[in-house]
C-alpha cells in the first residue's frame, strides 16, 4: 500500500504522520504516478504551521514530484500532450507530494525533462515559476541591470539562468562563500550587509537598477531595493508582505489567483527550457521520503546550498 505524510494538527513538521493510505484509481482526467522524488520546499512546512482559511486537517504535504505513470484515466491527456503508463513526468501544485503513489488531475503532469535526475526534475517548477513570475511582474527587459536579493537560492539560481538568456544583467546579494554559483549562472555578485547600496551602485558601474527581486524578506532587501530603483511598482517581494503593503512594492504569492494562472501558463516552456539544457537545478542533498522532517529541519536553517529531495524507498 502506498504512503504518504499527512499534517493531523497545524504545527511543525515534528508533528506530521507518515501513514497507509489508498490511491484512487484515475478518473477520466486523472493519472497515477509513482513518485520517485519528491521536491522539498518552504511552503510545505509553512502552509501547515499555522490554521488558515479553506484548509481541513489532515492536509497532505508536498507540492512538485517527478516519477512515471503507472496509471491513466479513460481518453486523458497530461499536461504537455499524449502520454502512456512508464512515461516519466513531473508535476506541480499537486497535493500531497511527498508520498509513494499519488493520482492527480493529468493536466498538472508534464514530460519530464529528459537531462535532469528525478531529485532535479522534482524541484524544478515551483522555484522556475515563481523566478518567471518575477521578472514579468517586474517588466525586466534585454539591456538593464536588475537586483536580486537571495541570488544564491533556489529561485535566485533559476531567475540567474533566466535572466541572462534574455540579455538582462544581475547583480545578486549572497554570502561570500556562494559567490560562485552565482557567477557560474551570469550574476555578478554581491555581500549582503551594512554598505549594500553603495556596493550595487559600483558593480552597477553607472547604469541604472531598473528593478528589484527580493527573495529573502529582509529589512535590508526591500529598504536597498527602495533606495537604488526609481519606480516602486517594479520591486517585488516573495517573503516580506508586509513591506510590500506599506510601501507599494509589489508581493507574489502560488497563493494568489493572478499568481497561480501565470505559474500555470509558463509551465510548458520552463520544461522546454530544461529539455533544452538551458535550466538546471543544483540538488544538495536527498533524504529517504520517510526522513522528511530531517529535510525541512535543514531547509529552515535558510543555507542548504541547493535543492532538497526525498526519495520513497522501492
Amino acid at each position: 500500500m502506498a504512503r504518504h505524510w499527512i499534517a493531523t494538527s497545524w504545527g511543525s513538521p515534528d508533528a506530521w504522520q507518515f501513514v497507509e493510505y489508498e490511491v484512487p484509481r484515475p478518473g477520466p482526467g486523472e493519472v497515477t504516478i509513482r513518485i520517485r522524488a519528491s521536491g522539498v520546499n518552504p511552503a510545505d512546512a509553512k502552509h501547515v504551521a499555522v490554521e488558515r482559511a479553506g484548509a481541513d486537517l489532515p492536509v497532505p504535504i508536498g507540492y512538485e514530484i517527478s516519477g512515471e505513470i503507472t496509471a491513466l484515466g479513460p481518453d486523458t491527456l497530461i499536461g504537455s500532450g499524449s502520454a502512456q503508463i512508464g512515461d516519466e513526468v513531473i508535476a506541480f501544485r499537486v497535493s500531497g507530494g511527498y508520498a509513494t503513489e499519488i493520482t492527480i488531475p493529468a493536466e498538472k503532469a508534464f514530460a519530464k525533462p529528459s537531462p535532469l535526475t528525478h531529485p532535479e526534475a522534482a524541484n524544478l517548477l515551483l522555484a522556475g515559476t515563481t523566478a518567471a513570475e518575477m521578472l514579468a511582474v517586474t517588466r525586466a527587459v534585454p539591456g538593464e541591470t536588475i537586483l536580486v536579493h537571495g541570488a544564491s537560492g533556489a529561485v535566485g539560481v533559476s531567475v540567474l539562468q533566466q535572466a541572462a538568456r534574455r540579455g538582462i544583467r544581475v547583480i545578486g546579494t549572497a554570502s561570500e562563500a556562494r559567490f560562485d554559483v552565482v557567477r557560474a549562472f551570469g550574476g555578478l555578485p554581491v555581500h549582503y550587509g551594512p554598505g549594500l547600496a553603495d556596493r550595487v551602485r559600483e558593480i552597477a558601474a553607472g547604469a541604472e537598477v531598473s528593478a528589484g527581486l527580493d527573495a529573502v524578506g529582509t529589512d535590508e532587501a526591500v529598504d536597498v531595493s527602495l533606495e537604488l530603483v526609481a519606480d516602486p511598482g517594479r520591486i517585488v517581494t516573495i517573503a516580506a508582505p508586509t513591506r510590500a503593503s506599506s510601501d507599494g512594492i509589489r508581493w507574489i504569492a502560488g497563493s494568489m489567483p493572478d499568481s497561480a494562472r501565470f505559474r500555470d501558463a509558463v509551465r510548458g516552456e520552463l520544461v522546454a527550457l530544461a529539455q533544452s539544457g538551458e535550466l538546471v537545478v543544483p540538488v544538495a542533498q536527498t533524504f529517504a521520503l520517510e526522513d522528511a522532517p530531517a529535510a525541512l529541519a535543514l531547509l529552515a536553517e535558510g543555507h542548504p546550498g541547493g535543492k532538497l529531495a526525498l526519495i520513497p524507498s522501492d
